[in-house]
């Protein structure tokens, strides 16, 4: 059996696909087709009909990547069966009946709160003033405040998809904590990761740390590419 050759990218809340675009570039020139799913976050099934649309048109078996809220969406769309394995990207993890708001419901004492505003006309923005150090800390600063200023409005919808069935439990999986994250405590992504059983690596990081880190997570895709080759 050979190594997976087709990679899909998901994005989360907040942003839409070209974020991806250093990890792209790093996966392109190491021979991977990749794909970029531009999910419109209203709602999960929107969103896992986008992603399955995608995987639909690839010619082989594929890595499916999700980062934060994506990783909610690859949960679900990963049971397709184009999906040989699947990346978690500091991503959230859930199990069945979970979704992002359940997941985030009863934070620890002492985890950094999300600055999340509260809805307006059923979509979520987060607060432009604390995006860079909730988000993207290690982002170059001009882009961290594009990236606050284009913010995609996320559908409450979305925040409450519960995932049916979790492709976790059938497809191998790897996840990458970054350690400094301010949305998605580090602490819950081993946790989840574990559950999951997934094979874990750590980078320090923001929450966007496919945009700051992409060769690192380009590393963690590729072996997500190499790693089921030979499975049963």
């Amino acid at each position: 059996m050979t190594a997976i050759r087709n990679i899909v990218l998901v994005h989360g809340g907040f942003v839409d696909g070209s974020g991806w675009q250093g990890v792209y570039d790093h996966l392109t020139a190491g021979g991977y087709r990749v794909a970029v799913v531009q999910n419109p976050t209203l709602s999960l099934a929107g969103d896992v009909a986008a992603t399955h649309q995608v995987l639909d048109g690839l010619d082989g078996p594929a890595v499916l990547v999700g980062h934060s809220y994506g990783g909610v969406v690859i949960t679900e769309a990963g049971n397709h069966p184009g999906v040989a394995a699947l990346a978690y990207i500091a991503a959230f993890a859930p199990d069945k009946g979970e979704s992002v708001s359940s997941l985030i419901a009863d934070p620890p004492p002492g985890a950094p709160v999300p600055p999340i505003l509260p809805p307006r006309d059923g979509f979520l923005f987060l607060d432009r003033a604390k995006f860079t150090a909730s988000f993207a800390a290690d982002v170059p600063e001009a882009q961290a405040a594009f990236m606050a200023d284009s913010q995609v409005p996320w559908g409450v919808e979305a925040l409450g998809g519960a995932v049916s069935e979790p492709a976790w439990r059938s497809r191998p999986s790897w996840y990458l904590v970054a350690t400094d994250d301010r949305m998605i405590p580090p602490a819950a992504q081993r946790a989840m990761s574990e559950r999951a059983g997934a094979t874990v690596s750590e980078t320090p990081g923001s929450h966007a740390v496919y945009v700051s880190r992409p060769a690192v997570v380009a590393a963690v895709i590729a072996q997500a590419a190499e790693g089921p080759a030979g499975r049963s």
